[in-house]
């Protein structure tokens, strides 16, 4: 049975199969039996390689330690209000920082109030076709990839039903900071989207 530690863009876990080509944590936030307990324990949320100098922690979600998180790419992390790791994404996180202008503690600081009004998602009102590649909006309760001119539909195992990109105003998903980042063209140590992305 799948573990309920997939991340959406609206950063909430489900339980899914696909495990996604980014790693991540948010502290621990499930209880001895493993199961999710509450949404975040800590501000401090990134996104890490899937693997790293040959660590591998087995079974997943042990007692006591950081729940282990997936997610399918880069984009989904980001709107999330996740951000790269500074130990197995050094390389990434020291651009990240340069290009946001803070370092880590300041940068959890903005993303948590970026991604959260009290426990509540928060959105942002953006112009669609401002927008860059990566980011997420959502329609209708549904988050979307926003991709050159179309717009693709978030799964746990990627992306489908594409359709045109219009014009107007749209509830961004990803948080400003990171749309920010996004808007230099970020091309990070991890993809930054999914493979079906681009069928």
């Amino acid at each position: 049975m799948p573990l309920q530690n997939r991340v959406t863009p609206l950063g909430e876990l489900v339980a899914a199969p696909a495990r996604g080509l980014v790693y991540g944590n948010r502290g621990c936030l499930h209880d001895e039996g493993g199961r999710i307990r509450r949404d975040f324990a800590v501000k401090r949320w990134i996104a890490c390689r899937l693997e790293f100098r040959g660590r591998r922690r087995s079974p997943l979600l042990q007692r006591g330690r950081y729940t282990e998180l997936f997610f399918v790419d880069e984009a989904t992390a980001l709107a999330a209000g996740h951000r790269p790791c500074a130990e197995c994404r050094r390389e990434d996180y020291d651009r990240f920082a340069e290009l946001v202008g803070a370092r880590a503690d300041a940068i959890d600081e903005r993303l948590h109030a970026e991604r959260l009004d009290g426990r509540a998602r928060r959105l942002h009102p953006a112009a669609l076709e401002d927008l860059p590649d990566g980011a997420f909006v959502l329609e209708d309760g549904e988050p979307l990839l926003v991709l050159g001119q179309r717009l693709l539909a978030w799964t746990p195992a990627g992306y489908e039903r594409p359709r045109p990109r219009p014009a107007g105003r749209a509830a961004l998903i990803t948080p400003p900071t990171l749309v920010s980042v996004l808007r230099t063209g970020w091309a990070p140590l991890v993809p930054l989207l999914h493979p079906t992305a681009f069928r």
